[in-house]
């Protein structure tokens, strides 16, 4: 049986095994390590020595031949003490005693036993598969090497400058984003009713806010299927069109005006106030417009932007008139 064999094995699991009678051998770890004058880097290795005191059983060799031979514990006792016997006559004749990739026994010339380790053979078994190599130094650089130039020192005034130039870069971008986009959209521009800027008039207009949303006439080709126009009624419940006893000043100079042979008007405000019925009435002539001035029953300037012969001319006419004066209506004359 090959003892040495079981001895191989066991140093790569254990830091100490022992040949009762003999001596141990004992695996010392080393680190890895580089050889400067040559440039080679080693792993790390486990280094077997050998401690001729080291020969009590401590029964880890002896059962390891028990299991590899199927001995029971008394004939590998015996085999293992017959190995160590055998060793020793050997050494004594002066012969040299090689344990194969452990190393080498020799007595000196004291009688005392000298062990060589193999160190072909590591018995580490985190380097396994790991080698030594050879790595030429870079030649060219000195990391001693002092840098020539000064390092510029920052000054405070440089440190200010620096910080309103972050600052223009941010804000100078955004401002201009905005400003292109207010040139180019109404994003930013404040939606102002040009129609009446006066509170009074618009607290009347609000009065008459049911009335004018319930203007229903809106298509000539509804009209032409009724004898007799809904008209819109105020929040008094009057009804809001000229009535009889409105005072109307026929003028037959300029188109579009009331006269006598008028039966449609189209109104563009009622207004409590007659001040504010006239500021639309200036509103309406700079747009082009003969307005005239009604008084209802109800007590209510209504101001007549146009008079129309027929219903359809009237309903021709509104159209256009509502895109500025939002809310006009078409009134018929009784």
């Amino acid at each position: 049986m090959d003892i040495i064999s079981c001895i191989q094995e066991l140093l790569f699991d254990h830091d100490c095994v022992i040949i009762p009678g003999f001596g141990g051998f004992i695996g010392n770890y080393s680190p890895a390590k580089i050889d400067k004058a040559t440039g080679t880097f080693f792993p790390p290795v486990k280094q077997i020595s050998f401690n001729r005191n080291l020969n009590n059983n401590d029964g880890l060799l002896i059962r390891k031949i028990s299991s590899v031979g199927g001995l029971n514990y008394k004939d590998a006792r015996s085999m293992a003490e017959e190995f160590a016997a055998g060793l020793s006559r050997k050494l004594e004749k002066g012969e040299k005693v090689v344990f194969d990739q452990i190393g080498s026994f020799m007595n000196n010339h004291e009688g005392n036993i000298q062990f060589e380790p193999d160190s072909s053979v590591n018995y580490n078994p985190d380097s396994f598969g790991l080698e030594s190599f050879t790595c030429k130094p870079v030649t060219g650089y000195d990391v001693r090497k002092q840098i020539s130039g000064q390092p510029q020192k920052v000054t405070r005034e440089h440190t200010i400058l620096r910080k309103y130039l972050w600052r223009a870069a941010v804000i100078l971008p955004v401002a201009g984003v905005l400003a292109f986009v207010s040139l180019q959209t109404d994003f930013l521009k404040a939606k102002v009713e040009t129609s009446n800027l006066n509170p009074l008039a618009s607290a009347e207009f609000e009065h008459n806010k049911t009335a004018l949303d319930n203007a229903v006439i809106t298509d000539s080709s509804a009209f032409a299927s009724t004898a007799e126009v809904t008209q819109p009624s105020a929040a008094d419940g009057t009804v809001l069109q000229p009535s009889a006893e409105a005072s109307v000043k026929p003028a037959t100079s300029s188109a579009g005006k009331i006269t006598a042979e008028s039966s449609y008007f189209i109104i563009t405000g009622s207004f409590q106030s007659e001040i504010n019925a006239g500021k639309q009435v200036k509103q309406l002539q700079a747009e082009g417009f003969n307005p005239e001035v009604v008084q209802g029953g109800n007590g209510f300037y209504r101001v007549c932007a146009l008079a129309c012969p027929d219903l359809a001319t009237a309903v021709a006419k509104k159209d256009s008139i509502v895109e500025k004066f939002p809310g006009s209506w078409i009134s018929r004359k009784k």
